[in-house]
């Protein structure tokens, strides 16, 4: 069974590889076939140098994408098939003997520093010279490294209790670990949502009331009309970090919360943001935060069960490089590979998310304004640089939301 998983894992690994660079080039080679031209749909509305600029922005990211690509999955075929991992075990093992869940969370923490300092050049090189290039980054190097702090010191307090906790389950709970894990895990990451907005995000960004009375009393009528209750309206300094536009609902519960970036106010009229707060309550109205929760949970249900079996399978370790079965070991294999095994089916994800999104839309044309919806999009789509023209089978892939084009079809259908 190990050499068949071995096996397995290295065809996945090399298919779901080239697919990923096969797209990425398909993508980069659609955008520059469509780039001296604007597309109909939008020539009165972008101009031929912000369409091009997007093409350039958009190829510009894939192309580093595909580079990163490419080293993740070396890293990965080197902790796993290459040893990695058994070389850290057994460094752990030789420091800590008798503390199994100790030594358990000394490799998965090596193992996720050693990814995220091979991560760090690939975002450093995507906000200095890409988006420096572009135009979009605010940041300074010293605010992009103490955000990187203030980033890690957060994971390690929230993940070091609940990793110790998975490890101490795994290792002390019996058959049923699994269960009582994922119980866990979900109480978390609800109760993540309920704290995120007023604990964690603030640590980040500067949130204020926001001050403009007209604007407020246009959104909380629509607000109260679609029967949304939120601890309040926030403008974010989204501004400090980048130039790029947002708005967005967060927290759960009580703690829900309306935040509009600062660039968007700058850049969209009342009705456009009207429209835009309308097709954010759409997905509220479908329930698709719920829904989304309820995958998540659904999804790592059936994971965890999954890990409960595979825990005890001696081949399972073997056939991914590790020659000493642990807890630990398992653990952190199955967080790795997993996403190899399941990457055939992000066009599905992908696809759902695109149907909550026209689902949104189609909410905010009836609540709001169609037309006004269609010019904040394309103010967006021009002032974040979005392209107009992505490779169909690449959007099916990697977008949640549907291309400009047909997004932009569909709201002129609802506004007729």
């Amino acid at each position: 069974m190990s050499s068949t998983l071995s096996f397995t894992f290295i065809t996945l690994l090399v298919v779901s590889t080239l697919i990923r660079l096969w797209l990425g080039k398909r993508h980069v080679a659609h955008i520059q076939m469509h780039r001296p031209q604007v597309p109909s749909a939008f020539a009165h509305t972008i101009t031929l140098e912000a369409h091009q600029k997007a093409a350039d922005y958009s190829c510009a990211k894939t192309c580093l994408g595909m580079l990163e690509v490419l080293v993740q999955v070396a890293l990965l075929a080197a902790l796993t098939l290459g040893g990695g991992l058994q070389w850290l075990d057994e460094i752990a093992r030789n420091l800590l003997p008798a503390h199994e869940i100790i030594r358990g969370a000394l490799v998965i923490c090596s193992a996720m520093l050693i990814s995220s300092l091979i991560d760090l050049p690939f975002e450093y090189y995507k906000t200095f010279v890409v988006d420096e290039t572009f135009g979009f980054n605010k940041m300074t190097k010293k605010m992009f490294f103490s955000d990187l702090i203030k980033q890690s010191l957060v994971g390690l307090a929230l993940g070091a209790p609940i990793l110790f906790v998975a490890l101490w389950l795994m290792q002390s709970a019996g058959d049923y670990w699994w269960l009582y894990l994922w119980i866990v895990w979900s109480v978390f990451n609800l109760l993540m949502l309920a704290v995120y907005p007023t604990w964690i995000a603030p640590l980040f960004n500067k949130f204020s009331p926001l001050q403009d009375e007209n604007l407020k009393q246009r959104i909380e009528a629509l607000l109260a009309k679609c029967g949304f209750k939120s601890q309040g309206l926030f403008v974010m300094d989204g501004s400090s970090r980048s130039s790029h536009g947002n708005a967005y609902f967060t927290g759960f519960g009580s703690s829900k919360r309306v935040v509009f970036f600062d660039t968007l106010l700058e850049r969209l009229n009342v009705d456009e943001i009207e429209a835009v707060l309308a097709h954010e309550l759409g997905h509220f109205k479908h329930h698709h935060v719920i829904k989304r929760i309820v995958i998540l949970f659904l999804m790592s249900f059936l994971g965890l069960a999954l890990l409960g079996w595979l825990i005890n399978q001696p081949w399972f370790y073997t056939g991914l490089g590790v020659a000493q079965m642990s807890s630990y070991m398992a653990l952190i294999l199955f967080l790795l590979v997993s996403p190899v095994f399941l990457f055939l089916i992000r066009p599905i994800m992908a696809s759902y998310s695109r149907k909550n999104e026209f689902e949104a839309d189609g909410y905010a044309a009836k609540h709001a304004n169609a037309h006004r919806l269609i010019d904040a999009l394309v103010k967006l789509y021009r002032d974040n640089a979005s392209t107009l023209t992505p490779d169909p089978l690449h959007s099916a892939f990697y977008d949640s939301h549907p291309p400009a084009s047909i997004r932009i079809a569909k709201l002129n259908a609802y506004a007729h």
